[in-house]
């Protein structure tokens, strides 16, 4: 597969191309991909709803019967359930516990105890935890994004 990145400061918005000989399995997903990763949410807070990009997220988590999207510096509820989420969101986002998805581009740190793993993120408070089951998921999945800056 061949990837050209042409520079146009013409254009107003972003354009993406793709020519294959044959629609298959492996373009269907790339275009499903793409199209995850420009989605807004409908999330609300108090009376307001707000249409935040998935990007701007942190992570999902659920408290009692609510999901709560959390974003640096603030937090919004929203009506789809964390499965109904991870169909939505774009592979950047990963279940790490029964109860949370985390947008795995904006961890910072990883502490791993006995029980389960803390996840950080930068210049916020806020934190979710990674339970053992997960871990090994997450780590693998950290160590990818890793591998991609190099």
């Amino acid at each position: 597969m061949k990837i050209h990145v042409i520079v146009d400061d013409s254009l107003e918005e972003t354009e993406v191309f793709i020519k294959t000989p044959k629609l298959d399995q492996e373009i269907l997903a790339i275009e499903r991909e793409l199209r995850r990763s420009q989605r807004t949410l409908p999330l609300y807070k108090d009376n307001t709803e707000y249409f935040l990009h998935v990007h701007e997220i942190l992570f999902f988590e659920t408290d009692a019967r609510e999901v709560i999207a959390h974003t640096k510096d603030d937090m919004y509820y929203t009506d789809l359930r964390l499965y109904e989420l991870e169909e939505r969101l774009p592979s950047s986002f990963l279940r790490i516990s029964k109860s949370a998805i985390v947008n795995v581009k904006k961890i910072f740190a990883l502490t791993r105890s006995v029980s389960s793993c803390l996840v950080q993120f930068q210049d916020t408070y806020k934190h979710v935890y990674a339970s053992r089951s997960y871990y090994k998921t997450l780590k693998a999945r950290m160590d990818e994004e890793k591998g991609d800056l190099e």
